[in-house]
Formats: C-alpha cells, structure tokens, sequence
C-alpha cells in the first residue's frame, strides 16, 4: 500500500461532507494540491499545480465562498480511523491556540493581536486571523520507539467582538461586555470540548474517557466550570495558586482555612519525590513527581475536587562535555482523580505534539497564506489544508507503521538518527507517488507532472 493510495482512501469519506459530487472532487483536489504545492500556497498556485491554470478559476474560489459545506466534518472519518491506534482507555486531546497572519484591510475577521514571538522586554502586535486545534494524540510510543504522533481532529476560526467606538451609549458598551463573556477563547474550549465528546461517541469511543490538555490559558473558572461528561481536564497552573484541602468534619465550613501553593508543595521537604518513566526526547527517561490528590481551588475550580502533580526541574545536557542545565518546573491541575499519575503525565508530555502541528501547518504547509478575503471563505479554506495535513499523517500509519522505513528518502548526515518521519519526508514522497501513479489521480481531474509543480512555484 501507497501513501497516496492510503491517502485517497482516507479522504474518499469526503463524499458525505459536500453537497455533491463535483465539489468533492474540487475539495480532494485542492487538498492534494495544498499538500504537492511548491512555495507559497495561494490558491492560483494550488490549481496551477493539479494543472488547472488552462481552466476558469472561478469555481475553485466558489468551493469556499458560495458552496454549503461544513468544513469540521472533514476531521471525522479521520477520528474513526485514528481510534484504532488508541487502545488505552484514557484518550488525550491536546488543545491550543494559534494565529495566522494576515495583511489584507479587507478581512473581518482579522485583528490585532499579541505577537508571541515578540521578547519579553517589548510587546508587539501581529494582524492575523485566531484559530482553536485540538490534536488527538496517538500513542505511537507503545509499540515503537517514536514519539507520539498528534492529528488535528478540529481547527476553528475563534473571532474577537468587535468593540463598539467613543460614541457608543452605555446600552451598547453593556451589550458588547455580555458579548465578550460568551465568545471568548475559553468558551471556545468548553463548545469544542463537547464537540469532540459527541463526535468520539459516534466514532466508537463512547466507552473511553476523553482527558482534554492545554497550557495555562485554559486553568482558568470557565473552563473547569463545563466539562463534558465522561471528560477529564489536565492543565498547567500558576506556582502561586491559591489551593487548601476540605475543612475538618463537624465544620461548618467547605473549604480548609489554611491556603497553600503548588510551589510550597514543591519544596515541602516532608513530601517525598516519586519517579516514573515517560516516552520523550526519543527514548524512555526517568522523571519526578509529587502528587496530593483532593486539593481545592476555591477561586477556580470552586468545590470539584482536583488533584494536583508537580514536576520536578528535568536536567540535560547540551553535550556531553557541557555543564548540566535544568528546565523549568511544572504543576498540573487535574480533574481525575483514579487514573494512575504515569498516565495523566505521559498525555501532558505528549502535549508538545501539537506545537509541531503548527509549525508544520504555517512553516512547511503554508496554511493562512491564500489570498481570501470573503466572510464565509477566510475560516474555511485554511480548515481544508489541516484536514489535509491531518489525513496525511494518518495515511503514513496506515501504510508504513509508526517509523521511517525504507519507503522514504535517505536522510542527510545530521538527521541520521530521526526514527520518525517528518512533514516534509511525507510531502516529498507523496510528490514521487503523484507523479508515479497517476491512475490514482484520475477521478480528481489532476494533470500533474514535476514539471507542473516546478512552473507552479515560479509563479
């Protein structure tokens, strides 16, 4: 089995999403393009590599803008699948935010944001489109020696309220402060969450428990206010959270009067450390951990109880001959209460994951740089490429296993120990597969040849 066979048997559940046939050719076409494209991906280089630029481009741009189609679908035949590499009984879902940058003055939802690159001295600002991903983590580390493998199951445009002018009336500026309560990034994650509840039942996994993992934006009352049923949450939280313990029995009061932090926790010398072996940095290593379960956090979580799992500074070295550096470290706030703390922290490690979804999404995909302006077309072309990015993860599974085999390209001297296979080892191959078996391409209307995409990416 090919990667360009796996991938067209992926996206073949496509068929359901669009209204018709015709647009699901143009929606498995564009895909692939987005994916084969060399340089920038615009959307005229995306059809001058499927060879369309002799053909009108109108309809290309209609798949976006006029055509009736939910583009979160695309991401469930996806979640079916990857369910199946997901034995255990605790699911982890990494979620996060990230931002596309934009320059177009014509696009409504673009707005200024905080640039997270920018030092830490001098704040800068970005003009740029906000989009909530959830990854479903696929524990590849069980079976093989990689790392654990994250597949975009959701992207969702997350658009700020506008705020009104200096001659707005207070019954105005009362409207837009209740607007901003309700769509709001952490709003966003309790929808989303319930979203993907619903979703893992029909997917078949009604029976596993969906363990939703974020960074510090999400430890906040809203979100441990809402979780789905059958959900845990495992967030990071602030070393100076104010938590305490449940007051003594026969007292009138619920919460203990004495507060403590999770950095307290850390440097009680009357709590001993314990060690667990993780799967990270390529290999199993030895990490340590303080857990107190049954803690409170009165301005947070209100009265569920949580349990809280601080991390011990990891040590590393640069080299062999360097000095031994520590990084940060870090407290956990979690809603579970049974599972085994190796778990919980295995899911947060394997968090990561979903950093290297956006910098293969915006560095080697190329997502948010199509020139778009329209309302309906601006949130739902960069959800096609995602999805696209998504199946083709999931298609190099599917038909290769968890490591990098002898299938792909032979790796350059300083990547001879990569054991997993990169974006752009997966790209580069689904380019020969194109060009190899073109009787796969046929039902989409491609005209594809290398020639092709080297004239696309001079465009």
């Amino acid at each position: 089995m090919s990667l360009l066979a796996e991938f067209v048997a992926i996206t073949a559940d496509w068929d359901s999403v669009f209204p018709q046939r015709r647009t699901f050719v143009r929606g498995v076409r564009q895909a692939l393009g987005s994916l084969a494209c060399l340089g920038r991906r615009c959307l005229t280089r995306i059809i001058w590599t499927n060879g369309g630029q002799d053909r009108s481009w109108s309809a290309e741009y209609f798949l976006h803008s006029r055509c009736k189609w939910e583009p979160q679908q695309l991401f469930q035949p996806i979640l079916k699948s990857a369910l199946d590499y997901c034995p255990q009984r605790l699911i982890g879902v990494a979620l996060d935010d990230t931002k596309l940058r934009k320059t177009g003055r014509s696009i409504q939802q673009a707005f200024y944001q905080r640039d997270p690159m920018s030092p830490p001295f001098h704040v800068n600002l970005v003009l740029g489109l906000r989009f909530l991903q959830a990854s479903l983590l696929v524990p590849l580390h069980r079976n093989a020696p990689v790392g654990a493998r994250a597949l975009p199951i959701r992207f969702q445009e997350v658009s700020r309220v506008k705020r009104p002018g200096k001659k707005a009336g207070d019954e105005e500026m009362k409207q837009y402060q209740e607007a901003v309560k309700k769509q709001n990034m952490s709003r966003s994650f309790v929808e989303m969450g319930r979203q993907l509840r619903a979703e893992m039942d029909q997917a078949g996994g009604a029976k596993k428990i969906l363990a939703l993992t974020g960074d510090g934006s999400f430890c906040n009352r809203t979100c441990f206010a809402e979780i789905p049923e059958r959900s845990v949450l495992l967030v990071r939280a602030r070393k100076d959270a104010k938590l305490c313990f449940r007051a003594p029995a026969g007292s009138r009061r619920f919460y203990d009067t004495e507060k403590f932090t999770p950095d307290q926790v850390r440097l009680d010398q009357t709590r001993e450390w314990k060690t667990t072996k993780i799967f990270y940095g390529g290999k199993r290593r030895k990490v340590r951990y303080k857990e107190v379960a049954g803690v409170y956090w009165q301005g947070g979580a209100k009265q569920r109880p949580l349990r809280l799992i601080v991390i011990a500074p990891t040590p590393y070295r640069k080299s062999k001959s360097k000095k031994l550096y520590y990084r940060q470290q870090a407290y956990l706030l979690t809603t579970d209460l049974g599972c085994s703390a190796k778990q919980l922290l295995q899911i947060y490690f394997d968090r990561w994951q979903i950093e290297v979804n956006h910098r293969d999404e915006k560095d080697t995909l190329g997502v948010g740089q199509a020139q778009l302006w329209n309302v309906t077309s601006v949130p739902k072309q960069p959800v096609l490429a995602v999805a696209a990015y998504s199946a083709l993860l999931l298609a190099s599974i599917r038909a290769f296993g968890a490591g990098r085999g002898a299938a792909y390209a032979k790796l350059p001297k300083w990547r001879r120990r990569a054991r997993r296979p990169s974006c752009l080892d997966l790209i580069a191959l689904l380019r020969i597969e194109m060009a190899e078996q073109p009787q796969l391409l046929q039902p989409f209307g491609f005209e594809i040849s290398a020639p092709a995409m080297t004239r696309a990416a001079a465009a």
